[in-house]
């Protein structure tokens, strides 16, 4: 699996090979509202009450009975409804003021808006057109008692959080997080903040990034800082990473130099699955086990290191966490620029988007591609992606996607 003169293997090869090996971690929890957001959801839930329970005003306004009403203009007010309050009975022929979200008493049906009627006193002028039955809120046109109202796997957002508290959830089962532990490799690299770098040294941009988006994932992470080109030194942080956590991931090590130890440390401590994917930055990808813990080694260059994350250790992670796996979301823009000369592997181009007074929407390419401009991720807007072989003449569809979609 090591031998690089073995062909690349294809992205999709790759997906393929990594969801057949995920296995959903069984553990699970009861947590507060409060602490569920972005976690991941272990089972349906299904609504114990009707929302809305009752039938409610939609506007402020008046409320009476259509049939009553529609051949004359005024009607006495006899009765006042708020939010909160009980409903009351309205009188035969009278009307009702009304708030948003106030029970429609009963004996009326219609609520017309406040700005289009006129009050003299206690009576109520109706405008010369109204629509019957309108601006009402009935009782269950959201959800029913019983209904699913979120699937298990469904990552919970905040939109989420608030749906399950409109039906009264303090507390849902979800799955519990995943420990992972991330470490940088590199005699070069020194931690931000540790003082001024001497020549050949760099500041360690792969670690906070890695950590910054496993925490947005909802992950528990285990920084163990940056390890040196050390072969022994490099097998005994794997074997202590997998006693401790559900999967390891490292940058750097991975590719055929002299110096890059981790992919030997893990053919040494564990199995190496898969090596080396055709995509274009990113090609030197790990993927195996120590122990009972997944490997997913990842490139050296910062920006190799981001884009396979995105696309290769961030599916997997979520296929681990029981996340409903929905795949690229990619969606068509024209190409402003050109690539002139197709490339053998499959290239993800950093690119920010612009609108046209058409309305048509445009991808332009950051001018600098290589895999240690970092910047480039912060500029851009997301990544298009071009196959493999494919000439690209500027104006021509691409699909784009969004750093949003792709989840950062």
């Amino acid at each position: 699996m090591g031998d690089k003169s073995a062909p690349l293997l294809s992205a999709e090869d790759v997906w393929a090979r990594m969801r057949a090996a995920a296995v959903v971690v069984a553990q699970c929890e009861q947590v507060a509202l409060s602490d569920a957001p972005m976690r991941v959801l272990a089972e349906d839930l299904h609504a114990t009450v009707t929302v809305p329970g009752f039938d409610n005003s939609a506007m402020d306004g008046y409320a009476f009975r259509a049939e009553e009403a529609r051949e004359r203009r005024e009607m006495p007010i006899s009765l006042r409804v708020a939010a909160g309050d009980s409903p009351g009975v309205l009188t035969s022929g009278t009307a009702c003021r009304i708030f948003t979200g106030a029970p429609i008493p009963d004996g009326a049906d219609t609520v017309v808006i406040q700005e289009r009627c006129e009050r003299r006193g206690d009576i109520l002028v109706l405008p010369e057109k109204w629509t019957p039955y309108a601006n009402i809120r009935r009782a269950g046109e959201d959800i029913r008692e019983g209904d699913v109202v979120l699937r298990a796997g469904q990552r919970l957002t905040p939109q989420a959080v608030g749906l399950a508290a409109s039906c009264g959830f303090a507390e849902i089962p979800v799955r519990r997080r995943l420990r992972v532990a991330i470490v940088s490799t590199g005699d070069e690299l020194r931690a931000a903040g540790s003082g001024p770098l001497h020549k050949g040294q760099i500041y360690d941009s792969n670690r906070p990034m890695l950590e910054a988006l496993l925490r947005r994932l909802g992950c528990e992470v285990h920084a163990l800082g940056a390890l040196g080109d050390d072969l022994a030194a490099t097998r005994q942080a794997l074997r202590a990473a997998a006693g401790a956590a559900d999967a390891i991931v490292t940058t750097g090590g991975v590719s055929v130099g002299e110096e890059d130890h981790v992919k030997t440390a893990l053919e040494a401590e564990g199995t190496l699955a898969l090596w080396r994917v055709a995509i274009k930055p990113g090609k030197p990808l790990a993927f195996g086990r120590v122990g009972e813990a997944y490997f997913l080694g990842l490139p050296g260059n910062p920006v190799s290191a981001f884009v396979t994350y995105l696309l290769f250790v961030q599916p997997f992670l979520k296929a681990l966490m029981g996340e409903a796996q929905t795949g690229l979301q990619a969606f068509p823009v024209r190409a402003g620029f050109a690539r002139a000369t197709p490339d053998s592997r499959r290239e993800f181009v950093r690119a920010r988007l612009t609108v046209q007074d058409d309305g048509a929407v445009w991808a332009h390419a950051h001018a600098r591609q290589g895999s240690g401009v970092l910047s480039s991720t912060v500029w851009a807007d997301g990544l298009v992606d071009i196959a493999a072989g494919r000439v690209v003449a500027e104006g021509d569809s691409v699909p784009f996607l969004p750093f949003g979609g792709l989840g950062c």
